[in-house]
């Protein structure tokens, strides 16, 4: 990919890299504009260089490399597969300024990991974002790795409120995070998928079961935001006593559900530390 580009504000955390612009790069990527970064002093790097084109035309950003995005920008977005970022940092080490800002979005990744291939004093900030951050609805979790400083913690924070809400927490945690939240929202579609099923089983149309199950799950999610109470007592209120709640929960029960969603986190939380 020679573009023949580069970010030209060194020194400024306006000069920002993104390293790997898939649907998470990009959901990224509007994070970094709407909370106020400048498109043209936003350099991607992708192996699609129609990707390139597509997101330029889009955004109004710079169609880079990674070679260029690792000597000219100050804050570096690394969004590629955990499996890949070995070589990638093997490969952009070399030029990275230790003043540079490094942001990691591979599940499992340690912070450790690219500080010990990068130059000694390099700040890594470790994220484990989601898939809703399309939608400004996402979650984030955020660590600073030994070197990161508050200021480089608030830079992070504020570009990932702009799509969703965020936290900050011991970075021992993000394994656990990655099983909650990075993953969270396939263990939901999933559960969507099978409650469709089961309507359309009982007699309902494919878009009334549709329908009806999506208006449910998002009006319980709205009352789960906005009521102050908890799924517990949300539970209880619409649970009657010997009624058709009570008894589609008590199936749930038997089957030991609670038992399973327990050790479905437990493997994906076994996975993320597998691919540190």
């Amino acid at each position: 990919m020679a573009y023949g580009y580069a970010c030209h504000m060194r020194h400024s955390r306006n000069c920002i890299g993104v390293i790997g612009v898939g649907v998470m790069g990009e959901a990224l990527l509007a994070g970094l504009i709407n909370s106020g970064s400048a498109p043209s002093a936003i350099c991607i790097a992708d192996k699609r260089a129609e990707r390139l084109t597509e997101l330029q035309n889009k955004y109004g950003v710079t169609p880079s490399t990674i070679e260029n995005i690792a000597t000219d920008c100050d804050v570096i977005l690394l969004v590629v597969k955990p499996q890949d970022m070995g070589a990638l940092i093997e490969t952009i080490s070399p030029t990275i300024p230790a003043t540079t800002l490094l942001v990691t979005f591979a599940a499992g990744k340690r912070s450790a990991f690219i500080e010990e291939r990068v130059k000694p004093g390099t700040p890594v900030i470790r994220v484990m974002p989601n898939t809703p951050s399309l939608v400004g609805k996402g979650m984030a979790a955020i660590s600073g790795g030994t070197h990161a400083t508050e200021s480089d913690i608030d830079f992070v924070t504020n570009f990932l409120a702009s799509s969703g809400e965020v936290i900050v927490l011991a970075e021992e945690l993000q394994d656990a995070v990655t099983a909650t939240s990075g993953s969270g929202p396939a263990y939901f579609f999933y559960f969507v998928e099978e409650m469709i099923k089961g309507a359309i089983a009982l007699g309902l149309s494919e878009a009334a079961a549709t329908k009806l199950t999506i208006q449910t799950i998002t009006g319980a999610a709205a009352m789960l935001n906005e009521s102050g109470k908890s799924p517990t007592t949300l539970r209880e209120n619409v649970t009657s006593p010997k009624g058709t709640t009570a008894a589609a929960l008590e199936t749930f029960y038997q089957a030991n559900t609670g038992e399973i969603i327990s050790a479905a986190l437990k493997a994906a939380r076994d996975r993320s530390q597998e691919l540190a």
